[in-house]
């Protein structure tokens, strides 16, 4: 199956509408530092945050703003919905995109209400993005985009990792289900740090993703929402130009299709291998800890009692799941001298 898209599509903008002032200033130094690539301004109007004290947005205010940016720079403009009411604000206003957020995603019920909503509108937005649950769970990815896809909207996919890491595990999964929808990168939140920005821009070539979802901001240190995974329009034109060439060329970049399988399968290989360093990493710290409290209790670090019956499991483990015992013994051992020196 293809997808819809003929060329990349880039979502720029701030995490949050914060004023009339900083929405326009941001629209007008993104169109100054894009040129001429075609884009989407983003900002969100209503915010799902965690502690009621935070900024949770402007409101329906906000989409005047956005409607001024439509006239002002004759950019199509996009933010998320999370109720039924929302929906009815935002195709009142004429928004051109409409994006489910990753909080909303979690909950099949609410996907279903807001595709209901969508369904009723007289306004028909341009297209409707789900983002990925904030859990990993691509089954459920997959049962939103087919509830959204029954109203007739044009329908893609934003990969957003899970609490600040990718999830290539998840995103490939869905990409293999479903190679017609377009997938979008979102760098800013699957990073949390807008200097990791950079470098997972360069997915997007590698994975044959269909373009990305970056938050922009004309001062992030001051944003109300999300600063310290915002760029400005400034970095995106100087400090960050590797992004806006990928952005150029990415619709050049035709990798095989052997080739981006290749891409998937490294991209989940170093995803694991990260999390099996921190994990040791964290065993370390735990190991330390253990060593403080046997000094205090006069207790020696070897315990060959405690060593044997961990082994034994791991062993039983390694039959279990068809790996070989010798390998899983040879780990064990030096994953436990590490620690016992930890705890000298």
């Amino acid at each position: 199956m293809q997808r819809f898209l003929k060329e990349p599509v880039y979502i720029l903008g701030p995490c949050s509408a914060e004023s009339r002032e900083q929405v326009l200033l941001t629209a007008r130094l993104l169109r100054e530092a894009c040129g001429e690539l075609p884009f989407i301004f983003r900002a969100g109007v209503w915010k799902a945050r965690t502690r009621p004290s935070t900024f949770q947005g402007a409101g329906e205010e906000a989409l005047d703003w956005l409607q001024e940016v439509q006239r002002t720079y004759g950019l199509p403009v996009a933010t998320e919905v999370a109720t039924p009411e929302h929906i009815e604000a935002a195709c009142r206003a004429h928004i051109d995109y409409l994006w489910i957020g990753a909080r909303t995603s979690a909950n099949p019920i609410a996907v279903q209400e807001l595709a209901d909503a969508l369904s009723q509108q007289s306004f028909r937005p341009k297209g409707v993005l789900i983002k990925n649950p904030v859990h990993d769970d691509p089954k459920l990815w997959l049962g939103n985009i087919e509830r959204l896809e029954k109203t007739g909207i044009p329908v893609m996919a934003i990969h957003r990792g899970c609490n600040h890491q990718p999830c290539w595990s998840m995103a490939h999964m869905v990409r293999l289900s479903r190679p017609d929808i377009p997938m979008l990168l979102d760098p800013s939140h699957m990073s949390g740090d807008a200097s990791k920005v950079p470098a997972l821009m360069g997915k997007i070539g590698e994975l044959g993703l269909d373009g990305a979802m970056i938050e922009v901001h004309c001062n992030p240190k001051g944003a109300l929402s999300d600063n310290a995974q915002q760029i400005t329009p400034t970095c995106l034109r100087d400090s960050l130009d590797s992004i806006l060439s990928r952005l150029c060329l990415v619709s050049l970049i035709c990798p095989s299709k052997d080739q981006e399988e290749l891409h998937w399968l490294r991209a989940e290989i170093d995803e694991l291998d990260d999390l099996l360093w921190e994990t040791i990493a964290k065993r370390m710290d735990v190991s330390r800890r253990i060593g403080e409290w046997k000094k205090a209790n006069l207790i020696r670090p070897l315990q060959p009692q405690r060593y044997q019956q961990i082994l034994s499991q791991r062993q039983k483990w390694a039959e279990e799941n068809n790996i070989d015992a010798d390998f899983v013994t040879q780990l064990f051992d030096i994953i436990h001298q590490q620690s016992l020196k930890q705890q000298l």
